[in-house]
């Protein structure tokens, strides 16, 4: 490959770099939001946890996708009493994550959670993609895909 085709390329790459990374204050709130949505799940808050989703907001796990309308359907649909009945869970927590695009209104992160028994054991980790929206001023996570059940 030629000088010029090589540079040529690696101006690409980096415009597209700085084109998918181009808000570090978006990248900031968008990350704010992402601790709020794990620390009020832990606190197993459902109305708090509701407040860091934007509506309507999709999950797709476990096989199937789920939309929640609005808020009162995703508090409805809340089911932390069986992921504690069933795996004993007690609480997550973030082992990576990592912004992959972003721009002033929406950024992708790329993240791996996992999630612990009360006496601290790792007892499963899922690899996951967010993201997370600004709409009306308001920064929430807009969808969410994990290898979760």
């Amino acid at each position: 490959m030629s000088g010029f085709a090589q540079t040529f390329l690696l101006s690409i790459v980096l415009l597209m770099s700085a084109m998918a990374r181009a808000d570090d204050a978006a990248d900031a709130r968008a990350r704010k939001v992402m601790d709020e949505f794990m620390a009020a799940f832990n606190a197993r808050d459902t109305g708090a946890w509701a407040d860091t989703l934007l509506y309507p907001h999709v999950r797709f796990a476990g096989g199937t996708v789920t939309v929640y309308p609005d808020r009162t359907a995703f508090i409805a649909a809340n089911h932390i009493d069986q992921l504690i009945a069933g795996e004993g869970w007690d609480h997550s927590k973030w082992d990576s994550i990592r912004i992959v695009q972003s721009g002033p209104n929406k950024v992708h992160f790329v993240v791996e959670f996992s999630r612990y028994h009360a006496d601290g054991t790792k007892y499963a980790s899922y690899p996951s993609l967010y993201i997370v929206e600004q709409v009306g001023g308001r920064w929430g996570v807009r969808a969410r895909s994990s290898f979760a059940p």
